[in-house]
């Protein structure tokens, strides 16, 4: 089986790090870890070639070290690890990287933004559960009551 994860620095991430080591055998089972520094405005100017975002640039060693950190993690536990750290939109790269690499799941957390900081942020589990070729699981973290 092969599993993309995509991860941010958040406690909803590790929580679907977390999920995916429970729940799946290590045997036979690849699993990807993804992250995708975003920049503060998706489409480049015209002056500009096509993905270059430097103000980005400053946040690949963080990005790289939590992919790494999170491979470390699933290969302790006996897990087939790769890593990657892409720039753009979350959405569209986590889509892409799924179709190509054949993932037969996506695991991602959940933020669980309603209202307008949904609207303004959107949701990428959302995209993802939506539009994905395979399978997807979203992780929540239950609101304390």
């Amino acid at each position: 089986m092969k599993i993309l994860l995509a991860v941010d620095a958040s406690k909803f991430s590790e929580a679907a790090v977390a999920s995916l080591a429970a729940q799946f055998r290590t045997e036979g089972t690849e699993v990807r870890v993804l992250h995708v520094v975003e920049p503060a405005v998706i489409t480049e100017p015209p002056q500009m070639s096509p993905g270059y975002y430097p103000e980005v640039e400053s946040q690949i060693p963080q990005a790289r070290e939590l992919v790494d950190r999170v491979a470390k993690t699933l290969s302790a536990a006996g897990f087939q690890v790769t890593t990657s750290v892409a720039t753009g939109d979350a959405r569209s790269i986590i889509l892409k990287d799924a179709a190509e690499w054949q993932a037969d799941l996506i695991v991602l957390g959940s933020h669980g933004r309603r209202g307008l900081e949904h609207f303004f942020l959107g949701s990428v589990s959302e995209v993802i559960a939506r539009h994905a070729r395979c399978s997807v699981q979203i992780v929540r973290i239950p609101k304390a009551g």
